[in-house]
């Protein structure tokens, strides 16, 4: 496994929190991002805690955004303001959109309509020089956070236009569920696969259980 420098732009959140860890326990250097460089600071410590050896920092986002490959994993709400602060630093980078648009009312979660289709297509809008990829969308923050393998059984599905950053994506997905991430085609699909986070939702509701994908019939290597 080739081990890689990942900075998570709003590292200090669940989503961005537990996938840090998952890098950083499989032993990627992470740098975690954050509008306050104290709590950027204070989740790196955290997850240090708990992978010896490893290499966590935390920072402001720009920081972050200076590593070889940057996760988004910020609210949708500011998304756009905050890539455009940080573009000049993003330009040429792999870039992993985990962003899901959502809206809840009374009858529960939605996807949001977003101008570009997705967040995903409105990164690669903002950030044309980078190399956009659309992951880890589906993967409960719980679950992301525990110290069991218990993701072994879920699926990381990945999209994106440029193929050599989408296997890049695919293969590091094995930092967090322990198997290749799966090639699910072109980067509008994340059109499909940032609203679909909302049925999870709905399902762990109903259920009172924290659901993932995995698909089923494919050839499996590794």
């Amino acid at each position: 496994m080739q081990l890689l420098k990942v900075g998570v732009v709003g590292g200090t959140g669940p989503q961005g929190k537990g996938l840090a860890y998952r890098f950083a326990r499989e032993g990627h250097t992470v740098v975690i991002g954050s509008r306050s460089s104290e709590r950027a600071a204070g989740t790196a410590t955290e997850i240090q805690a708990r992978t010896p050896g490893g290499a966590v920092t935390g920072g402001l986002n720009d920081e972050a955004a200076s590593a070889d490959i940057v996760l988004v994993t910020v609210p949708y709400e500011g998304h756009a303001e905050l890539l455009e602060s940080l573009r000049d630093s993003l330009v040429g980078k792999i870039i992993i959109s985990c962003v899901n648009p959502l809206g809840f009312d009374k009858a529960g979660p939605y996807g949001l309509e977003v101008a570009d289709g997705s967040a995903a297509e409105e990164t690669a809008r903002i950030v044309p020089e980078a190399r956009v990829v659309g992951a880890f969308h589906h993967v409960s923050a719980v679950n992301l956070w525990n110290d069991s393998d218990d993701l072994q059984h879920e699926d990381v599905l990945v999209c994106g236009d440029d193929a050599d950053a989408k296997a890049i994506v695919m293969a590091l997905a094995r930092s967090v569920s322990g198997r290749e991430g799966v090639d699910a085609g072109s980067l509008r699909m994340a059109r499909i696969l940032e609203p679909l986070t909302a049925v999870l939702i709905s399902v762990n509701k109903r259920y009172r259980v924290r659901s993932g994908l995995a698909v089923v019939g494919l050839p499996r290597s590794g």
